[in-house]
């Protein structure tokens, strides 16, 4: 009975859990290698930033050992050039998903932070900057790190593996000109033009006023 009870209570926790195993997750060389190389270490570096990287990957590994949550970190090339089309997050959601493993997933390209949470109660900036392509990438790691908030009320969720909608275009009703419209817009113009000649025709007698006085003179 026991072990009937045990089995019952592993079913619902699987089934609670959000699903990953429909998540459509391209074929791409970069999230390849990041998965591969994440079994071994939490940060994986494209060939192309070994030398923007440096020694900066045991730092890197250090500074995430602080962190309660688990971190993956992919240093690779991004932009609109690529499958993601400049979504840079959504990068970081399919990397999320082709790992399966719960934690906070970042992309970095040198000097931004792109970050997306997957399975875990807690919530990340969308990006950081780095101050410049010289500040460590490890105090830019740290940047970001710093920024993730940690709460039970947040509900842990999947990371986005679908383009975002596209945004909607704002349209403007412009209302038909008409005779009515002409005549007020006129009347208005007069109104005014007649107005700031008499506030101008005041100020210049009063102006003709003063100086007649101090000058013993008449107008």
């Amino acid at each position: 009975m026991k072990r009937l009870a045990m089995l019952l209570a592993v079913v619902l926790l699987l089934v609670s859990l959000p699903s990953t195993a429909s998540a459509k997750i391209p074929a791409d060389p970069r999230i390849t290698a990041a998965v591969a190389a994440w079994k071994n270490q939490p940060v994986y570096v494209d060939p192309q930033y070994t030398l923007l990287v440096g020694d900066q990957v045991q730092p890197m590994i250090e500074r995430i050992r602080q962190v309660e949550l688990p971190v993956y970190v992919a240093v690779v090339p991004s932009g609109s050039w690529f499958q993601e089309k400049g979504d840079t997050e959504l990068l970081a959601g399919w990397l999320a998903n082709a790992n399966g493993k719960r934690g906070i997933y970042l992309v970095m390209n040198g000097d931004t932070t792109y970050g997306a949470e997957h399975l875990v109660r807690a919530y990340g900036p969308t990006y950081t900057y780095g101050d410049s392509r010289r500040e460590p990438m490890s105090q830019q790691l740290s940047k970001y790190l710093e920024a993730v908030k940690m709460r039970d009320r947040y509900e842990p969720s999947a990371a986005r593996t679908e383009p975002l909608p596209p945004r909607a275009e704002p349209t403007y009703t412009r209302k038909p000109f008409t005779t009515g419209m002409a005549i007020r817009n006129g009347l208005g113009g007069l109104v005014f033009g007649l107005f700031g000649g008499a506030l101008v025709a005041g100020c210049v007698l009063g102006l003709a006023a003063l100086v007649a006085r101090r000058g013993g003179g008449r107008l």
